[in-house]
């Protein structure tokens, strides 16, 4: 069994980064941001947490 998460992610969660806001800062690695919209799913290159895009989510461009 995998110890790995994964998120589904939608519109208003963009631009996505990791850790998110949930995470406690003493359980937090550096921020880095993630392009999620490119390929539908991306990993983190820290801790391996995979983010998903939900179905059909709208992604608009600022």
């Amino acid at each position: 069994m995998s110890d790995v998460k994964v998120f589904e992610v939608d519109g208003k969660d963009l631009p996505l980064h990791c850790p998110t806001n949930e995470v406690a800062l003493w359980a937090s690695h550096p921020r880095v941001f993630l392009d999620v919209v490119k390929t539908g799913e991306v990993s983190c290159p820290y801790c391996g947490t995979k983010y998903r895009l939900k179905p059909g989510t709208q992604v608009h461009h600022h």
